[in-house]
Formats: structure tokens, C-alpha cells, sequence
């Protein structure tokens, strides 16, 4: 059956073309198995909650009938502001408004976040970009520019909240430099999501072609419900198609997880234990409520443009398994640097299981995509990266000394593989960072350094031990079969280009001063003698030379070959010693080095090589001539790489078959002459 909406008929109907329901929700209370929902042009200010699950051959769908011309908001429009002096004006709005929480007294928390000024869920929107809100209203009366945001000259456009002193109500002061509130499109965001069902298990679910903003969604943490503007909330089988998603306070579409009693936000609520095992908890107590693959995941989400979300674009832990994520834009993910933490990133994805993350552009974030804990089955393959950074050269010592990072393209943190990480572009200074092991890059073009490598694994701690350890699966299957630190290494590298890319000024800084230095570093390894802190080497030298000092695989067996040797043999260090590092076919330009076991690489420094990222019609294209003096190179496969030590799990497709890497960046074969790098 065929259910029409439409937000500008006089009244609402039964949901026929004749007589059409006046709000989504009206279709989402009786949709069915094999239903579609069509949406006609217009501004839908609602909540909507999908009460009925379809089937995965049946599906219920949600269409716009003109692609993202039907728009679901979290944000009412209000034009009864009041001036307040000068460009300060004045909203009251009374709390009954509010029909869910208010986003005016719900402050934005959560485990990992760091906080520096106290924010709320809400924001305000002055022709549909938001504000920067402050904690007084000295603040908002005379506003200073906000130098860590990427939009510096936006933000003297501020506000200030507070409840009224004589009335059950909220009040909100904005300066909108010098515009009239009353004559220009302001909003406030009234609502948590747009859609979203407020049971679990409503599953095989379709969203496609429209335009979802402006919700006060709450911080989403691993170990937390975490709430996006659009979300299956712990459900199976959704497909997000065609839309544009932007500016949610937190996240613009969580995968992700369920809210567990007695477990949500435990590391901030509880305190008295640390956050790594409150996240491990949550693995195991969502196993015993019955997360599967049979349950949960198995999502879709492509075609979507995501852009100028607060924390991440696409957030998930355990509710993102078995997914695909392709040919979607995502874009100034965390550019207002109001929000700060370790969930942050166009992507933040916790126990990415069989999760295929493909044909996407990442641009403009603070960090492309994050893969934290549980990567198994994981790919990553021909995605464009570049400008996925801190914002301005003055600013990277004090954001890194705060604890954010420098920003990359791709991290990968303290997991056990299988990874795999294929044919992409990766063009920002720090193309990966990886404390992790079970990695192996095939065909990618690193225009920028390789970092983190032997760091990251334990928790901090000045006195105590403080490994963190992550689960490991059954191949393909969210059951746990153990639990393991991180040893490093385990690491693969074949036919990848590496090219070293003039750096700024200020990341040289932050990271000791002297790329010259690091440059230098090729014959020790990088891991002993870049920086100090346990969670970054701060490389930036492009290349495998962080993996100088690392064993190959004859090396690091001989040392289970009986009594004969040095060193840790004999002992039990021979289980706790990094795991060795394959390379091979891998080519290095503009002074990029390899490690010191580097096997069958190609050094050329006799070649300047030059690389552009150029614009034409909207469409992106690589100007590079590194192409000219690539040599031959072997076919890699599933056989080549072998299997992830930890789970004894092969690179291979989430159905078991084996891969063969014949097929480039843009799809085109790999025939006959082989070479290293994204293209054929």
C-alpha cells in the first residue's frame, strides 16, 4: 500500500493520494510490511517514530517524492524575539514547548567527552547555520572571535541560555550581528532526533532523498545509547539513501548502541571504574541481551551528503556490524570545535565487524574515519581522503597538548584484526594512524605519514600496568571467543606509493621542530625516538620507517625454534614481543622511507614527484606524475596476506571467500602489467 504525506494540505487524511496525512508520523503509526511512504515537498518539524518493522523481503519505505525537497527538522522557526541591546535579542520560550526534554536545560555529556565550557543539546540558527553558544551573557553582549573554529568569522555570532527567575521558562539571548531575528529564517532546535523509533528492533526500514537537520542530539559514547538525528536504535536491516544530514549538535546517523541498564555512561556515573572496562562490559552484557547477527545491523547507508555535524557524521558501536557504508560525502564534520573528546571523526565506528566502508570522500574534518576497538573483517577500501586536520597552524600546539590529536585520515586503534585497508586515496598530512595490529594495506597512495605505530594501547596510567584489553570474535560472528592487548605489528604493506608531502610549518612544531630530524630517523626506530607520550610518535614522515626495528616473519618464528638463540628465547617474552611486519612491492618518492626490512621496494630519488587534488565541475581529480616511474609489481590476494594473529581470521570477504586485489580506485581491472598504487 501506498501512504502520501503532505505537511501543506489543509487537514490530514487517511494517508490516499486524494486525502494524505498532514505529518510523517501519521504514516509511520500504520505502515506495514512492503508499505511505501510518500513524502511531497515541504518542512516536516516532527519527531518521526516508526512504529511497525518491515521484512528484509518486504521492507516499509520512506520517499521523498522529489529528492531532498521534503526536509525533516529538529528546529521550529520563532520570530517573536525581543531586542535586547544593540544586536543582543531576546526569546522566551515556556518549558511546556518542550515536549520530549528541553535541549536548554539537558547539557551535552557523556563518557570521553571533554568538556571545557558546559553546552547544551540546543543551538540556534540564523538562516540555517548555527551559533556559538557561551556560558554568560557578558559573552553574547561582547563577543571575541572563537579562533579554534574553522568558520573564525561566524563566530561572534553567539548565545547565552538561562531559565527565567518568575516564569516556568527558557530564555535565550543571541547577537546576530546586527540582523533582525524577526526578518530573518531563525530557528531553535526543539527535538532530540528526527528519525528515530523510540522502540529497539524495528528493523528493514528504507530512508531515501531527504534533507534531515537541526536536532539536539545528545553525546553518543561507546558506552552509552547513542543518539544520531537519524537512527535504527538497535535494530536490523535499515537502508539511508539519498540524503543530506547536517547540522546535528552530536551525530548526524547513529549505527549504534542500545541503552543498557545500569550500564549507560558508567565511567562518568559510576567513576570508580575506568572506561576501557566499563566499554568491555558493554560487549559482553549486549551478548548476553542477544546481539547477533540474526538481531542487529546489517545496514546501509549510501549516496548520503553529511556534512557540519558537531561530533561525528556517522557514529556506532556493536549496532554498526555487518554494514556498508559507500559512495557517500562527508564533509566539516567537527569544524565549530566547540565539542572536543575521543568520539570524534566523519566516522566513528567501535567493533566494526564484516563493516565495508567504500567509495566515500572525506574532506575538511577533524579526522576522516576512527576505528576504534573490535575492527574484525573491517575494510576500507577506494575512499578519498584530504584536509581531515586541525583548522590553522597557530592552534595545532595548544590542541594537541589538550589532548585532541593532529587529526588524520584513518586511525585504527587497539584492535586485532583482520583490517584491511585497500586502494585509497590519502592525502592529509597524517594519512593513518595505527596503535593496532592486524592491519594489512594494499595499493594505497599515502601522501603523508604513517603514525602511532607502537603507542596506544595501554591506559595511561603513571605507576600501574593498564593494558587495554579488546575482545576477539568468532570469524564473521559477533560471538567472543577471548580477550587480548595489543602486541603491535602483525602489520602488512604491499604495493602501496608513498610520497612525501611538503608539511606546515606549525604541525613541524608541534612535532619536535625539525622534519629534517625526523628524516634522519630511517635507520632507528621511530617508535623510540619520536616524542614522548604514550598515545603518539607525532611522525611525520612519510613511509614504513615506523616499523624500522620490527621482525620479519622468519625472524620472529625462530625464536619458538627451541634454545638456540638470544634474546627471548626461553622465555615467555617470545609471547609478548611485537609480532613481525610483511612488506613488499611498495615504492617511495620525495625522500619517503621504508623500514630497514623492507622487502622488494623501490626507492626513487632521482624523480621530483608533484601531486595536485584539482576541482572540475564539482567532480575531484588527481594530478599526480608518479604513475611515469612506477615499476612491475605482483597480484596481491587473500594468500599473500595470510591471517590476523590474534582471531586466526583471514583478509578475506564477510562471506569467506577469498579477495583478489584486481580491481582499482575507480573499478577498472588490473590486467597484465601490475603496478603499485590506487589505479590500474
Amino acid at each position: 500500500m501506498k501512504y502520501y504525506v503532505d505537511c501543506n494540505a489543509l487537514n490530514s487524511g487517511d494517508g490516499s493520494k486524494e486525502k494524505p496525512f498532514k505529518r510523517i508520523n501519521g504514516a509511520a503509526a500504520v505502515a506495514m510490511p512492503g508499505d511505501e511512504v510518500l513524502v511531497l515537498p515541504g518542512i516536516y518539524r516532527e519527531d518521526v517514530n516508526p512504529v511497525n518493522a518491515g521484512t528484509k523481503a518486504n521492507p516499509i519505505v520512506y520517499r521523498s517524492v522529489k529528492p531532498l525537497e521534503a526536509v525533516i527538522t529538529g528546529a521550529d522557526v520563532f520570530d517573536t524575539w525581543e531586542q535586547y541591546r544593540g544586536d543582543v535579542w531576546k526569546l522566551t520560550v515556556p518549558n511546556s514547548y518542550f515536549t520530549c526534554r528541553n535541549p536548554y536545560t539537558t547539557l551535552v555529556s557523556g563518557d570521553w567527552l571533554d568538556v571545557r565550557v558546559p553546552m547544551h543539546t540546543g543551538d540556534v540558527y540564523l538562516n540555517g547555520k548555527s551559533l556559538y553558544e557561551k556560558d554568560s551573557l557578558d559573552k553574547v553582549l561582547e563577543p571575541g572571535f572563537y579562533d579554534a573554529s574553522w568558520d573564525r568569522e561566524f563566530t561572534k555570532h553567539t548565545w547565552y541560555t538561562c531559565q527565567a527567575e518568575d516564569e516556568d521558562a527558557t530564555i535565550i539571548y543571541a547577537n546576530f550581528q546586527g540582523k533582525d531575528p524577526n526578518k530573518e529564517y531563525v530557528e531553535i532546535s526543539v527535538r532530540p532526533h528526527c528519525f528515530w523509533p523510540e522502540a529497539e528492533h524495528v528493523n528493514y526500514i528504507t530512508l531515501e532523498g531527504f534533507t534531515v537537520c537541526k536536532a539536539a542530539t545528545q553525546w553518543a559514547p561507546p558506552t552509552a545509547l547513542q543518539e544520531g538525528m537519524i537512527g535504527p536504535h538497535w535494530s536490523k536491516g535499515w537502508v539511508i539513501d539519498n540524503c543530506e544530514i547536517f547540522e546535528s549538535k552530536c551525530s548526524g546517523i547513529s549505527l549504534g548502541k542500545y541503552r543498557q541498564q545500569g550500564n549507560d555512561n558508567k565511567w562518568l556515573n559510576y567513576k570508580l571504574k575506568d572506561g576501557a572496562q566499563t566499554q568491555r562490559d558493554c560487549t559482553f552484557i549486549a551478548q548476553l541481551d542477544g546481539w547477533s547477527k540474526e538481531t542487529v545491523g546489517s545496514h546501509t547507508v549510501r549516496n548520503c551528503d553529511i556534512h557540519d555535524c558537531g561530533q561525528t557524521g556517522i557514529v556506532g558501536n556493536l549496532g554498526c556490524v555487518f554494514s556498508i557504508i559507500e559512495n557517500n560525502h562527508i564533509h566539516h564534520i567537527n569544524n565549530k570545535r566547540n565539542l572536543a573528546g575521543a568520539e570524534i571523526g566523519g566516522i566513528k565506528f567501535h567493533a566494526a565487524i564484516d563493516v565495508i566502508i567504500r567509495h566515500n570522500h572525506f574532506h575538511d574534518c577533524t579526522r576522516g574515519i576512527w576505528l576504534d576497538w573490535q575492527c574484525q573483517g573491517t575494510r576500507v577500501s577506494s575512499n578519498l581522503f584530504h584536509d581531515n586536520c586541525m583548522s590553522r597552524d597557530h592552534l595545532l600546539k595548544q590542541e594537541f597538548t589538550e589532548g585532541l590529536g593532529m587529526g588524520e585520515d584513518l586511525w585504527i586503534e587497539i584492535a586485532h584484526g583482520p583490517t584491511l585497508v585497500d586502494n585509497n586515496i590519502m592525502l592529509s598530512e597524517r594519512c593513518v594512524r595505527i596503535p593496532t595490529q592486524g592491519v594489512a594495506f594494499v595499493h594505497n597512495l599515502f601522501y603523508g605519514s604513517v603514525a602511532g605505530v607502537g603507542r596506544g594501547v595501554f591506559n595511561g596510567c603513571s605507576e600501574y600496568s593498564s593494558p587495554r584489553y579488546t575482545p576477539i570474535h568468532r570469524p564473521h560472528s559477533t560471538a567472543v571467543t577471548g580477550v587480548m592487548t595489543v602486541l603491535h605489528g602483525d602489520v602488512r604493506f604491499y604495493n602501496n606509493v608513498f610520497i612525501q608531502p611538503k608539511v606546515r610549518q606549525g604541525m613541524i612544531d608541534v612535532c619536535g621542530g625539525s622534519l629534517e630530524g625526523m628524516m634522519k630517523l630511517s635507520d632507528k626506530p621511530v617508535v623510540n625516538v619520536m616524542g614522548e607520550g604514550e598515545w603518539d610518535d607525532m611522525n611525520l614522515v612519510s613511509g614504513t620507517v615506523p616499523f624500522t626495528g620490527y621482525m620479519t616473519e622468519d625472524e620472529w618464528k625462530s625464536h619458538f625454534d627451541g634454545y638456540c638463540g638470544e634474546g627471548a628465547v626461553g622465555t615467555r617474552d617470545r609471547y609478548y614481543m611485537p609480532l613481525p611486519v610483511w612488506t613488499g612491492g611498495n615504492v617511495f618518492f620525495n625522500g619517503a622511507k621504508p623500514c630497514d626490512k623492507e622487502v622488494g621496494g623501490t626507492v626513487d630519488s632521482e624523480h621530483e614527484i608533484t601531486v595536485k587534488l584539482l576541482v572540475e565541475n564539482d567532480e575531484y581529480k588527481l594530478d599526480s606524475n608518479y604513475d611515469e616511474f612506477l615499476p612491475d609489481a605482483e597480484l596481491i590476494s587473500t594468500e599473500t596476506l595470510g591471517m590476523a594473529f590474534e582471531p586466526e581470521e583471514r583478509f578475506e570477504n564477510p562471506d569467506g571467500s577469498s579477495i583478489v586485489f584486481d580491481t582499482d580506485f575507480n573499478g577498472e581491472k588490473r590486467e597484465g602489467r601490475i603496478t603499485a598504487g590506487p589505479f590500474a
